[in-house]
């Protein structure tokens, strides 16, 4: 039997598509459709069926940023959702929602600040348990002070970790430090040598004998030596304080020993940052050319 042999048509062979050479604009807004997570994606099994993600969560799932670099997107309004800018942090969506990023976010560089905050007397530090708001709630973009040199344009991110670096006691007023940079910290809290803290300290009563000495080297309290202080007359109802250590109420106590009863206490400067003509109430970010 002889072999026959069968011819395959040829196959066609692909003709590459011409390069478009056309010019591509640059767009202003990514867009991104978030497919329904998989089963096995991370914690994606346990969510509950009723419960969307949060858009943060998502975001990461997704793979557009980290979860702080999603928080801060977010609550600078350079998210939108399907539409819809959205910039309150634990927001949820739908899964399969249309996500979108404005290009300001891919140009953002993540920043530490530092705000300076000229605490009013009558304010204290931190919120009460009470739930009398500390100082900390002044620090919003309508209590700027419109004289700020700073560079800086105020974000809400500005606001995350900041931490109190250096209390003043309820009832004084002056210079209060909010920071998110680990550098400040160290300065105003760790265990280097404190900085100077200058006061400028209303008194009434009558200054007893060898009184201006002791406040400047002289004085005890709870049975401990206070460190040296410089302390001198800037009126007849005025004194300067510059002390480099803190204890609470150390500086009305001082007075009191030496027969002086205390008006009003105000820190007007730390180290070689000083408060300058900052109104009460208001804030300023710390200058490029100011260190602690």
């Amino acid at each position: 039997m002889s072999r026959q042999t069968i011819k395959l048509p040829a196959r066609p062979v692909p003709v590459p598509a011409a390069a478009d050479t056309r010019p591509r604009s640059r767009k202003p807004v990514r867009s991104y459709v978030a497919s329904p997570p998989p089963a096995n994606e991370a914690g994606a099994a346990h969510r509950p069926l009723s419960e969307p993600p949060r858009l943060s969560r998502r975001m990461t799932e997704m793979g557009l940023c980290s979860r702080r670099e999603a928080d801060e997107w977010i609550e600078n309004g350079w998210v939108s959702v399907n539409g819809v800018v959205v910039s309150t942090l634990g927001a949820r969506v739908p899964p399969d929602a249309k996500i979108e990023i404005k290009a300001a976010a891919s140009r953002h560089k993540p920043e530490t600040v530092t705000m300076l905050l000229n605490k009013p007397a009558d304010t204290l530090c931190e919120s009460a348990e009470a739930g009398q708001p500390g100082a900390m709630h002044l620090l919003r973009a309508a209590n700027r002070w419109v004289e700020d040199a700073s560079s800086s344009t105020f974000k809400a991110t500005h606001l995350r970790r900041l931490t109190l670096a250096g209390a003043l006691d309820a009832d004084a007023g002056g210079m209060l430090v909010f920071t998110q940079e680990s550098s400040v910290l160290r300065r105003l809290k760790g265990d280097q040598p404190r900085l100077e803290e200058e006061f400028q300290v209303r008194v009434k009563g009558e200054l007893a004998d060898g009184g201006l000495e002791k406040l400047r080297n002289g004085l005890s309290l709870d049975d401990i030596k206070l460190k040296p202080a410089q302390v001198s007359w800037q009126n007849e109802a005025q004194l300067r304080f510059v002390l480099r250590e803190s204890r609470p109420q150390q500086i009305r106590r001082m007075c009191e020993l030496v027969g002086l009863a205390v008006l009003g206490i105000k820190r007007i400067r730390i180290g070689s940052v000083s408060l300058g003509k900052l109104p009460a109430g208001q804030w300023r970010y710390l200058r490029d050319n100011e260190r602690f």
